[in-house]
């Protein structure tokens, strides 16, 4: 038995695991495998149009009766810098060149939106059961649209007093999410990536100052990670970075072989290539001009210089230019589908707590 079941009573699944919902890397079909095997199944929304984000949840649900998470960033946008737009380009022309490209080519935008008025018309429509938000939350008057939909919301929170702010406002769960975390980290008060806390550190201290559940993530890949983030007080985790290497991802052969060799000390935080911090496998790009720098275009625009860089080094099998978002317990994922992995992870994590409770 979990020994603590609010998570799984406030979801209505079978047990009290997220599958993180990741953007650009997953659509519908793996949150369909791991909401049959008995997590919650998230769907990425920030890198799809309302349209795209309807028909994701609507193939959810003929495929599995079962709570769909639908996650949404909720960031103010930076402006566009031209100056510093082009001092950037600059410094990537080098790069430009060696692939054979024009540095002065046209970009694409980054297509990475705040929750806004049109996706929350799609929510109330669709009513998913439960709406996650990264980087903070939307304007009140959005998020009261939301709650009026009847949906549970959950967000993510890296410091105490992140979280403190989240529950004020009527958040139902909380994400803790540590520095071991793959991806973006969802720091919206502050952007010192030098003091965020790890997972097991953060844990304890943030069940001690919510009353609603808290959600570890980062750093947690099997049932080890599982029952002790349940020792520290929580009441569910988050995992993305296993749930990659399932068949139903949709990351690139690329991006899989580079899971697959990664070694514990192998990721690091960087902002190179999107202008927010988020953690990845150390590439080409990370060492050359980071991994941290205080010279990328604000968040998301940094993305879109990268966008020709990566297309044209994968076709040379490299991922010299390829964001490789991954946590620190890459090393201990293996390849299985979702189904299975799901099941391994909460058959291994009530094992452990079994053994715990002596």
């Amino acid at each position: 038995m979990w020994p603590d079941r609010r998570l799984i009573d406030l979801f209505g699944t079978e047990f009290p695991i997220v599958q993180a919902p990741m953007a650009g890397a997953m659509d519908q079909e793996l949150a369909i495998a791991a909401a049959k095997a008995g997590a919650l199944g998230s769907l990425p929304c920030a890198m799809l149009s309302a349209d795209k984000a309807r028909d994701q949840v609507n193939i959810f649900r003929q495929q599995v009766s079962a709570p769909v998470s639908m996650n949404f960033f909720a960031h103010t946008p930076t402006a566009l810098d031209p100056a510093r737009e082009a001092a950037w380009r600059t410094r990537l022309a080098p790069y430009y060149k060696e692939q054979g490209l024009d540095p002065a080519m046209p970009l694409p935008s980054a297509a990475r939106a705040p929750f806004d008025a049109a996706m929350c018309e799609v929510v109330e429509t669709l009513k998913p059961e439960i709406v996650s938000f990264h980087f903070g939350l939307p304007d009140d008057k959005l998020l009261a649209r939301v709650k009026a939909a009847g949906c549970i919301v959950i967000a993510s929170a890296t410091i105490v007093k992140e979280a403190v702010w989240l529950e004020e406002r009527g958040v139902d769960a909380i994400i803790a999410q540590g520095a071991e975390a793959g991806g973006h980290r969802s720091m919206f008060f502050t952007d010192d990536i030098a003091t965020q806390p790890g997972t097991f550190a953060l844990v304890p201290q943030m069940v001690d100052a919510v009353r609603v559940p808290v959600i570890a993530a980062g750093g947690i890949a099997d049932g080890r990670g599982i029952a002790a983030a349940f020792a520290l007080g929580a009441a569910g985790v988050q995992i993305g970075t296993a749930y990659l290497r399932c068949p139903e991802s949709r990351v690139s052969p690329i991006i899989r072989k580079n899971l697959a060799q990664a070694q514990d000390g192998m990721t690091a935080i960087t902002n190179v290539m999107t202008g927010r911090a988020a953690r990845g496998i150390v590439n080409r790009a990370m060492r050359e001009l980071g991994p941290v720098t205080a010279d990328t275009p604000g968040f998301p625009h940094a993305s879109a210089a990268f966008g020709p860089l990566k297309a044209a080094a994968e076709k040379t099998g490299n991922a010299d230019f390829t964001n490789l978002w991954a946590g620190q317990s890459v090393a201990l994922t293996h390849e299985m589908p979702a189904t299975e992995l799901t099941q391994a992870l909460a058959g291994a994590a009530l094992r452990r707590l079994s053994q715990m409770a002596g």
